[in-house]
């Protein structure tokens, strides 16, 4: 067991100071929107005199021997801190093999990695979960379209907002969303009259309460940041999702997500693909929109933890990639730390803890984060503290 150093990441989005207040830091006026904890390549967590990533290189048998004949001699999830003072830009994830695809044609073509036009950083797949630390909203997947057009109705903004509600009447389906939201995306300066026209309605039902107000403040709160974007309208195909603290949010590959505001634990297969969707002035790849987005509609995948013994409390998802726990630690119960036959991180969000594998006892404070290596068979963790622990999803 060593500890981890993770990485702040700086985006405009983030907040000022919840995660250095996490983490017992000082802000330095600049905006931090999340915390890294992993080995993928662009921003490596330092273990003792190296990093994971060259660490793991060195003596993948850390890994433990079923993650490495699964993914490899790599590490195959992330965990983060997220906090977002604001939306973020409608996005999607590959899947694996899109992921595949898309980087084998970006290296092939000699699009840098630093381009501006380059969508594939890396060729692993994103699905991801995000467990609330404190109320956090968040668009996830795509609404009944039926639903949508009774919104629409709802909001009274005239007659020019058929534009936008006609195709989900006369195609329907998977069709209609997909062809609403290309058309979101190729709105000249000159077609902004149906943003201005659902913005404007919009105010007049901004306090009232249920599905409608929801749909109201979302285009109002969309507007604050991205003034009079046609991503707005894109946005408002969508679920809007509030998680209380706890409770977890899962999003497959291929599903069109923005958080709102909001902070979590976050934790994903080892990636930074993003495809994004609108709401945004970094390329968007209207092909791989295409290839990639799901434009079916469901409930979003919220996940209530399950108690699988005392204090310990699994987010189970159908994600070979990771597997997210949450323990809540009593001074008098020591709890045994799950998936001892895989690599895992831990990252303690309140209190303190000892971590004891029969060799070595190694103290966390709240911000502290450890990797723990394959193979320790009996890792136990006493005090009194909240921990959340992430390893491959191949229990």
């Amino acid at each position: 067991m060593e500890h981890l150093r993770g990485t702040l990441i700086h985006y405009p989005w983030g907040t000022f100071d919840t995660i250095h207040d996490l983490l017992g830091t000082e802000p330095d006026g600049r905006p931090v929107a999340e915390f890294w904890l992993g080995a993928h390549t662009i921003a490596p967590s330092a273990l003792a005199e190296t990093t994971l990533d060259k660490a793991l290189e060195l003596r993948p048998e850390l890994l433990g021997v079923r993650s490495v004949t699964e993914f490899g001699p790599q590490l195959p999830f992330l965990m983060k801190v997220l906090s977002a003072r604001h939306p973020l830009s409608l996005q999607a994830h590959p899947s694996r093999s899109a992921a595949e695809e898309g980087f084998a044609a970006e290296e092939a073509a000699g699009v840098p990695l630093t381009s501006p036009q380059r969508v594939y950083k890396d060729d692993w797949p994103k699905p991801e979960i995000l467990v609330a630390l404190e109320d956090f909203h968040t668009l996830c997947g795509f609404r009944d379209p039926a639903i949508t057009i009774a919104l629409f109705e709802a909001l009274e903004a005239g007659p020019v907002v058929e534009r936008i509600v006609g195709p989900l009447r006369a195609r329907g389906g998977e069709a209609g969303l997909q062809e609403v939201f290309l058309q979101v995306l190729a709105m000249g300066e000159q077609q902004v009259d149906i943003v201005d026209a659902v913005l404007a309605a919009s105010v007049a039902h901004r306090d009232e309460p249920g599905e409608l107000g929801d749909f109201a403040r979302t285009a109002l709160e969309l507007d604050d940041v991205f003034p009079r974007d046609p991503g707005i309208l894109a946005a408002l195909l969508m679920n809007r999702v509030e998680l209380s603290p706890g409770r977890a949010l899962y999003t497959p590959a291929g599903v069109m997500h923005a958080h709102l505001r909001g902070t979590g634990i976050e934790v994903m297969a080892s990636s930074d693909n993003v495809i994004r969707g609108g709401l945004t002035s970094k390329h968007i790849a209207v092909d791989e929109l295409v290839r990639v987005v799901d434009f079916g509609w469901s409930a979003p995948e919220v996940i209530d933890a399950a108690q699988t013994s005392p204090g310990v409390f699994d987010y189970p998802t159908h994600c070979h990639e990771f597997d997210v726990w949450r323990l809540e630690l009593d001074p008098e119960r020591p709890v045994v730390l799950p998936a001892p036959v895989d690599a895992r991180i831990a990252l303690v969000t309140r209190g303190e803890v000892t971590l004891d594998d029969g060799l070595r006892r190694l103290p966390l404070a709240k911000g502290d984060s450890v990797f723990v290596p394959a193979n320790n068979a009996a890792v136990t963790a006493t005090g009194d503290a909240q921990v959340f622990l992430a390893a491959p999803g191949l229990t």
